[in-house]
């Protein structure tokens, strides 16, 4: 037996007639029968008999309405539930680097909150594309920002926020800090302050180093922009990382800006899904108050 029968025999009981049933549920009449007759055939029993021209419940009949009615009312309770859950609640895993947790989502998290309060967030870190890519497409994360060259595709669907600015930072009293340039081969001597590797800042700065030859010797690599930009600030070394991580440090003199005379590439925020993903409410909410928010980021 399944709902749509059970639907359908609740249905001939209540009325006790087979073309009424019909024209409520907008079934052909022999649909009603058949159904009625298979259900009839599973229990083993008889549920309608007709006395004249009438239709009535059969003492298995009566019994079983009653289990009837409650399976189908909880059936419809089900799936209201479902839709209410889809519409209001349920959980969204979102991977980001930390330079966009720290910097970028709160405002979009406080809005998105205010909304949804009662879907859970979770985020998981995604410093680099592929790991990001990997948690999408494994179904471990519904949502990522990707700070990143390249525009993943493929099975994603891939949305170009903004363009990310990399600052080369010092500390305010750092030799190269008095030079108007300074080139690649400046660094070679230098300590280098790093993310970890595959992150998209680590991956610029190393490029436009190799690609000129210069391969500095000293290099600390760290799980924390913020660990970094202390270290930065304490003249530990020399780092390469998004302008809205150190433009506050720079105009409040505690950084210094190096000009790197070399052109690097472009770099940018992505947001990016499954192209299979379910577009619940929250989740589309999601990827709509990020679009506005980077769009306001973009015109600041």
């Amino acid at each position: 037996m399944d709902i749509k029968q059970l639907i359908t025999f609740k249905t001939a009981a209540n009325n006790l007639n087979f073309t009424k049933t019909a024209e409520i549920l907008n079934f052909a009449q022999s649909s009603v029968t058949s159904q009625i007759k298979t259900l009839e055939n599973e229990l083993g029993v008889t549920l309608f008999e007709r006395l004249g021209k009438r239709l009535i419940l059969t003492e298995y009949g009566k019994q079983y309405k009653s289990y009837a009615d409650k399976i189908v009312k909880l059936s419809q309770e089900a799936e209201w539930s479902i839709n209410d859950y889809k519409e209001t609640k349920g959980t969204l895993i979102i991977g980001a680097q930390e330079s966009q947790c720290t910097y970028r989502l709160p405002p979009i998290l406080k809005e998105f909150k205010e909304r949804y309060p009662q879907v859970k967030l979770v985020f998981k870190p995604a410093h680099s594309d592929k790991v990001a890519r990997q948690g999408l497409e494994q179904g471990q994360l519904d949502i990522a920002l990707i700070t990143d060259i390249s525009k993943p595709a493929d099975v994603l669907e891939v949305e170009s926020l903004i363009q990310e600015q990399i600052k080369l930072v010092a500390f305010p009293e750092h030799p190269l800090v008095h030079k108007k340039k300074i080139k690649p081969n400046d660094l070679e001597n230098e300590t280098l302050l790093l993310t970890e590797s595959g992150c998209s800042y680590r991956t610029i700065l190393e490029e436009a180093l190799y690609s000129s030859g210069t391969y500095p010797k000293n290099k600390l690599e760290f799980v924390s922009i913020e660990a970094i930009k202390q270290c930065v600030i304490a003249g530990l070394g020399i780092a390469a990382l998004p302008a809205m991580v150190v433009d506050k440090e720079i105009k409040l003199g505690t950084m210094r800006e190096l000009v790197l005379g070399n052109d690097t590439n472009h770099i940018y925020t992505h947001l990016a899904w499954h192209k299979d993903k379910e577009m619940t409410p929250p989740f589309q909410a999601f990827i709509e108050l990020t679009r506005e928010k980077f769009h306001s980021y973009k015109a600041s």
